[in-house]
């Protein structure tokens, strides 16, 4: 891939935050959602792609766009597998709380998981642990490993993880192994970028999450070095045939970085909505202007690249046009 498609993704990204931004606090997170997904397909249009989404607001019947399989770019450039979430955080825009992103992925086509929209166990570390924990072993005897590895005691060690009733043994077992746990009300991808990026202070991420923000967390964490395996947690037999569907011929088998993002180059952006643990939220200035901040990163050279940006709203025709 080309490498000035870091800069043209992250573009996307921003017009997203923007429009989403605009229903912070609102109490409607299908209209943010609506707002974010709407100007990212739109913005998509002018990036020199030939792009297939693989992970987006659903199947074509049940999203009017970005849907699973929607042809994306101007149809030049190269051949690409994208993956989407243009509001991370539906629930943290419409609340007005922190961590809501505006998320893409790209890598050469037939890399990313077509992953289907159910939860995944996760286990998401920085670059200090990845390759040398296990999501099969005991949550105990991955916390006690993970601490003799960072030479740290165990009470040392800080734990994230969504604060979900469906955690609730994962959580009692934090308690009485001693560690620190952090919970996240929402944003599944922040969560698991988060140990591999050391001003966090995290040192672990577990618990499950959506299978398809594993994907793009994944493609986040092999951007900076870390790690993250899953295993897709199908809840009845129609999620596991649509596994099988979706090409997985083992649905409870670990997946691997490999499995989920391929071997191939694969570049991540992010822009803040919401403040966040390491993106600043959409900030509106006087004189028709607002700032965002953005992340983009890619896998081949490691490069990563926090951008600033002012932009003067009433040039922005898609914004305008959505309303």
């Amino acid at each position: 891939m080309e490498r000035e498609l870091a800069l043209e993704i992250v573009r996307v990204t921003e017009l997203a935050a923007l429009s989403a931004a605009r229903w912070m606090g609102r109490g409607d997170k299908i209209q943010a959602d609506g707002a974010a997904t709407t100007a990212m397909r739109a913005m998509f249009d002018s990036v020199s792609v030939r792009g297939t989404v693989v992970i987006g607001e659903g199947e074509m019947d049940e999203a009017p766009m970005l849907y699973i399989g929607e042809q994306v770019g101007n149809g030049q450039g190269p051949e690409v597998d994208v993956a989407v979430d243009p509001l991370e955080g539906t629930e943290l825009v419409a609340k007005g709380l922190n961590n809501a992103l505006a998320v893409i992925a790209i890598a050469n086509k037939g890399n990313l998981l077509h992953a289907p929209d159910m939860y995944m166990e996760k286990l998401a570390v920085g670059p200090a642990l990845a390759g040398k924990l296990n999501l099969t072993d005991p949550l105990e005897t991955t916390l006690q490993r993970a601490a003799d590895i960072l030479d740290k005691p165990l009470s040392n060690l800080t734990i994230m993880i969504l604060d979900r009733d469906r955690h609730r043994k994962q959580i009692d077992t934090l308690r009485q192994v001693g560690v620190r746990i952090k919970f996240l009300s929402d944003g599944d991808v922040a969560g698991a970028m988060a140990p591999a990026l050391s001003e966090s202070g995290i040192d672990m991420y577990v618990g499950s999450g959506g299978a398809p923000e594993g994907v793009l967390a994944a493609a986040a964490l092999q951007c900076l070095g870390g790690e993250l395996q899953g295993k897709l947690l199908p809840s009845n037999q129609e999620e596991y045939d649509r596994c099988i569907a979706m090409g997985l011929a083992d649905p409870h088998k670990i997946l691997t970085m490999e499995d989920m993002i391929g071997r191939d180059d694969v570049i991540f952006a992010a822009t803040g909505i919401t403040p966040g643990e390491f993106l600043n939220g959409v900030r509106y200035l006087p004189d028709s202007r607002a700032e965002t901040h953005s992340i983009v990163m890619r896998a081949k050279t490691k490069t990563i690249r926090f951008i600033q940006s002012i932009h003067y709203l009433p040039n922005k025709n898609i914004l305008n046009d959505i309303g």
